[in-house]
């Protein structure tokens, strides 16, 4: 599960930095800035052999047209009719600098990798009327993360940043591996999950 996550001006920077090219899109007012779900993001995709930036929108609207499914299980995703076409064509990579996870208690922790200011979320989009829109793939939790909840985000090593989005042979692979560890800091607030679905089961 991953239910909320943020992005920051040092996170922009490395992006783009990372794709070699400067979108105004990534620089907003503040330090900090939270993404929920239904909100549009900025993706990297391929474009012509090379990684590309492009904004979309967080979730795939659910069948009744009042949800969202804003994650994916990493190994189910190609057994799922919903997903299997989109995770074997139109694989992306969320730049983040963090997400957030809520225990059983409703107490919210914020995960992020100490040694870089970027984590790369696996995920994969699809078009739909009004616009793409991206779904995030989520993995068992690690040591890292299982005290606060039993799913984690797909998280990607640099390397493999570009050889998920653009090479069809190592998919299956990286579906499976193992997410590098994570820091934990847990505010004192506590905040609700706004109703959305998550992963389909």
């Amino acid at each position: 599960m991953c239910g909320r996550y943020y992005v920051d001006d040092e996170t922009a920077r490395e992006i783009e930095k990372l794709v070699n090219e400067i979108s105004s899109k990534l620089h907003q007012k503040g330090s900090k800035r939270d993404i929920h779900p239904s909100e549009p993001s900025t993706v990297l995709t391929a474009f012509k052999g090379s990684l590309h930036m492009e904004e979309k929108l967080w979730g795939f609207p659910g069948y009744h047209g009042k949800e969202l499914i804003i994650n994916a299980r990493s190994e189910t995703a190609l057994t799922k009719s919903t997903f299997r076409d989109s995770v074997l064509n139109r694989r992306c990579v969320i730049p983040v600098a963090g997400f957030y996870e809520w225990n059983s208690s409703k107490e919210k922790a914020a995960f992020y990798r100490e040694e870089s200011s970027l984590l790369f979320l696996a995920g994969f989009y699809k078009q739909f009327p009004d616009s793409d829109h991206f779904v995030i793939l989520t993995s068992p939790a690690n040591e890292s993360m299982i005290e606060v909840h039993d799913r984690m985000p797909l998280i990607l090593e640099r390397e493999e940043v570009f050889p998920w989005i653009t090479d069809s042979r190592k998919t299956e692979e990286l579906l499976l591996k193992k997410p590098c560890r994570l820091k934990k800091d847990m505010a004192y607030e506590q905040l609700c999950l706004h109703d959305f679905t998550g992963d389909l089961t």
